[in-house]
């Protein structure tokens, strides 16, 4: 099992910046992907951000709507991710959810995709 814990989120004035970060712990192989999802009320789950660890790549992926204005960041040694949030619009408000997914074996058991508790970033205009 992957514990993931977020801390971050709060409530900042548009054009204001926000930073998230999370500490993911347990069971993490060296293939992963961890990221930010969000969900905004009455709306699916969403890919903000992503990274992969190195052994995957080390490449990173934005949702449009953040790239020039969201910077992810991972320490893979430290299995800590962080979202530098800047220029941030009422449309961001959201729950922030920590992603990580083990992408080894699935035949050694390997494979997992893990959540953490969320937190809430509310924007206002």
């Amino acid at each position: 099992q992957v514990r993931l814990v977020e801390s971050g989120g709060g409530l900042v004035q548009a054009g204001g910046s926000l930073t998230l970060h999370c500490a993911a712990s347990g069971s993490i192989f060296a293939h992963n992907q961890m990221g930010w999802y969000r969900q905004a009320p009455g709306q699916e789950r969403e890919l903000v951000a992503t990274v992969f660890s190195t052994l995957s790549g080390g490449y990173t992926d934005y949702q449009d709507s953040v790239k020039d204005r969201f910077t992810v960041s991972r320490d893979s040694w430290a299995n800590t991710i962080s979202l530098q949030m800047n220029i941030l619009k009422p449309e961001d408000t959201a729950v922030y959810y920590c992603n990580l997914k083990n992408l080894g074996s699935e035949t050694m058991g390997q494979r997992g995709d893990y959540w953490g508790q969320g937190t809430q970033v509310t924007v206002s205009s």
